[in-house]
């Protein structure tokens, strides 16, 4: 991520100029030569730690040192007050660096270098205040590079998807954008899926609604999350696979998140305009008629076509998930009474079960059709849509097996229209039921309803009707005889033996 470290010990000692020298004890991989140094200090105190500050390197030339047994608690102090490492000045009270020294440093831990009688401690502080204002320097280059970099990528076709990848680019890890439904609708390498849980907690920044940001540890690595958009309208989340976010990077990232809210509240206008004008081209493609959404948009998908609807989710987190996954298939959508329209090839069809899966929207689809009966079309997205209204699953007319021509007439009209028709036979059942106070004689209704649903369950046949029923073939044909007189019907027609069977069927027998 850095374009350069921070300062570290190995910095000082590297520096050929200084001539300091590592003890033996301190060896090439030891962590301390690598643990970033905030200041270097020089101090003969024999107790400096209350004027210390962490991860800072002390220099001294051991005059506060009366006898040997002073090194050990010396250095344990400095150990404990987070001192990094300990530079001693040879040669100037005494030759060399002092074996006690070196043992208390290597028993507690303190990494320990020599400076020669030639270099003074003022060289060394100076030494490292340059190395520090360097990388600061070199910290704002990169900072400017990259935002001239980040500027260029918002330029090109899919501007926040490049500019998010050269994010990710430039600070050398992951970087993934979560739409506001907290699915990811991009990432940079594309090949990295994010963690369940970094999913999760962009999904719950999302729901609290409020601008914020959040670093959360995984594995023994972090990442880092930044909500898009204000306050009560989010429209998303940045995450990035880092946690220690210098000033520089920050301030680079908060410009991308601006730049991210920016264009998402672009996007949303125009996605909001094209909407009304779909809804309103809508209107033509239901009449059947395709020449004024062809004028006014340039291209719909090729015929033959699937119509889907949509319904059960977030008309504008369908419609963006749509815009996003959909690819570069020319493709209709729009918003209805019903729900979210879409027209697509037979090709683009898989689309619709990526969008119910991961949306958790019912879909209806219908079969492929001409434009010349888009209507018909759309009907039978809506029939498939009411036998099937499951969230997360499309339902296809052509499939639904199970569905019947009586289930696709079963209308409140058209069981208003049955259940008149058969009023006159409930009627006198109701009262032969009242008059024998028998309560009923059966679950179907009462005794002549239940004949002639028995009757013609058994094909008209008489024989197997009446054995179902416990009665006699002759009792059995006298009860259609008086059926059939109540409903003012010949029920020795195939066609009035239809039409009453759709009736029973259509209307709830009594209770």
């Amino acid at each position: 991520m850095d374009t350069a470290s921070p300062p570290t010990l190995r910095t000082l000692l590297d520096r050929r100029d200084l001539r300091l020298r590592a003890i033996p004890s301190l060896g090439i991989a030891d962590p301390a030569l690598d643990h970033p140094v905030r200041w270097v200090h020089s101090s003969d105190l024999a107790d400096p730690t209350p004027f210390l500050a962490d991860d800072l390197v002390l220099l001294t030339t051991g005059t506060q040192m009366t006898d040997a047994d002073s090194w050990s608690p010396y250095v344990a102090r400095l150990a404990a007050r987070g001192v990094v490492a300990l530079g001693f000045g040879a040669d100037v009270h005494r030759a060399g660096v002092p074996d006690e020294l070196v043992r208390a440093c290597g028993s507690h831990g303190l990494a320990l270098f020599e400076v020669p009688y030639g270099t003074p401690f003022i060289a060394v502080a100076r030494a490292h205040a340059e190395a520090i204002a360097a990388q600061a320097y070199a910290r704002r280059t990169w900072a400017l590079e990259t935002q001239r970099a980040l500027a260029i990528a918002a330029l090109r076709p899919r501007g926040l998807e490049s500019t998010l990848s050269e994010l990710a680019r430039r600070l050398g890890c992951w970087v993934g954008m979560f739409d506001a439904a907290g699915a990811i609708a991009h990432a940079h390498p594309a090949e990295a899926d994010p963690p369940a849980d970094i999913a999760a907690a962009a999904r719950e920044l999302i729901a609290r609604g409020g601008s914020a940001s959040r670093t959360i540890e995984h594995g023994e690595g972090a990442f880092t999350l930044f909500t898009l958009g204000r306050t009560g309208h989010l429209r998303g989340v940045i995450a990035i696979a880092a946690a220690a976010l210098d000033s520089e990077t920050r301030t680079v990232v908060t410009s991308v998140i601006a730049m991210a809210g920016l264009s998402l509240e672009q996007s949303d206008q125009l996605a909001r305009s094209r909407r009304r004008l779909h809804t309103q081209l809508l209107a033509s493609l239901l009449d059947d008629d395709p020449a004024l959404a062809r004028r006014v948009l340039g291209a719909l998908p090729p015929a033959p076509v699937i119509v889907a609807v949509a319904t059960g989710g977030h008309d504008t987190a369908v419609l963006e998930w749509w815009d996003r996954h959909r690819g570069a298939s020319p493709a209709f959508v729009a918003e209805s009474d019903e729900g979210v329209v879409m027209c697509v090839t037979e090709g683009d069809a898989p689309a619709l079960d990526d969008l119910a899966r991961h949306a958790g929207v019912a879909v209806g689809a219908s079969d492929p059709h001409e434009y010349a009966s888009f209507s018909r079309a759309h009907a039978q997205a809506l029939t498939a849509l009411r036998r099937s209204p499951a969230g997360g699953r499309v339902a296809r007319y052509g499939d639904e097996a199970s569905a019947t021509i009586l289930e696709s007439l079963a209308t409140d009209a058209a069981r208003l229209a049955a259940e008149s028709r058969l009023s006159a036979l409930r009627r006198h059942d109701a009262l032969s039921v009242a008059a024998d106070g028998s309560g009923g004689r059966g679950t179907r209704g009462g005794e002549l309803e239940r004949a002639l649903r028995v009757w013609l369950e058994h094909d008209a046949r008489l024989e197997p009707a009446a054995a179902a029923l416990g009665v006699h073939r002759h009792t059995l044909r006298t009860r259609i005889a008086q059926a059939a007189e109540l409903l003012g019907m010949d029920l020795a027609a195939f066609p009035a033996r239809a039409e009453l069977w759709t009736a029973l069927r259509l209307s709830d027998p009594p209770a």
